[in-house]
């Protein structure tokens, strides 16, 4: 009798524990969606903690309950919004080793990438110019995103010196995200052609 009582209240305190974690997760889970919303909305930099309680429909306490700063507040919000808009694999462009081929089928997919994302992709390098704990967050993620993708784009070029530099510089310029929303108007294949022709230029 004593080990059913005792059985019996260790598996109601393990429901207990697991309807309690399943509750934070998902009260976690909704303040990263309703900063996310409010990121790609008016940037990281106007996102209100009063405004991201509300829509999470949660007190401001919570919140930071959950995030105890910015920085792990940014962290959460990028892992997760990267899960849901993973950005194309440079590695994979390694395949083509005509010069040509890779410059257009990496910008292509880099500007395909750039039009599905580009309201938090271009808030987000905004604003981590003023949020130096946003700022922290997308060195590791976006920003070095940013600087593999035209090394991986050049590396077929067999060029060094100034000319190197030069091909380098044009490929930077090429994967900024400026450059592809002066050419939006015109589709991701033909930016990405002009794009392309830009960096052979400076290969010339």
């Amino acid at each position: 009798m004593y080990i059913e009582m005792t059985t019996t209240r260790v598996g109601k305190r393990r429901y207990v524990l697991k309807e309690r974690a399943s509750r934070q997760a998902d009260t976690r889970r909704r303040i990263v969606e309703s900063t996310i919303a409010l990121h790609q909305e008016v940037g990281p930099a106007a996102t209100q903690l009063s405004e991201i309680a509300r829509r999470a429909g949660v007190q401001r306490v919570t919140v930071y309950n959950h995030f105890a700063d910015e920085g792990s507040l940014f962290a959460a919000c990028s892992a997760h919004w990267r899960a849901l808009h993973p950005a194309p694999d440079p590695q994979r462009w390694r395949t083509a080793r005509d010069p040509a081929v890779r410059l257009r089928v990496g910008l292509h997919e880099l500007y395909a990438w750039y039009r599905q994302t580009a309201p938090m992709t271009g808030n987000v390098l905004r604003d981590s110019e003023v949020l130096p704990a946003l700022r922290r967050v997308i060195e590791t993620g976006l920003l070095r995103y940013l600087e593999l993708v035209p090394a991986v784009l050049t590396e077929p070029f067999k060029a060094r010196g100034k000319r190197r530099a030069r091909i380098q510089l044009a490929a930077r310029a090429a994967v900024d995200l400026h450059f592809w929303r002066a050419l939006e108007p015109l589709g991701d294949e033909q930016a990405a052609e002009l794009g392309a022709g830009l960096v052979e230029i400076a290969a010339g």
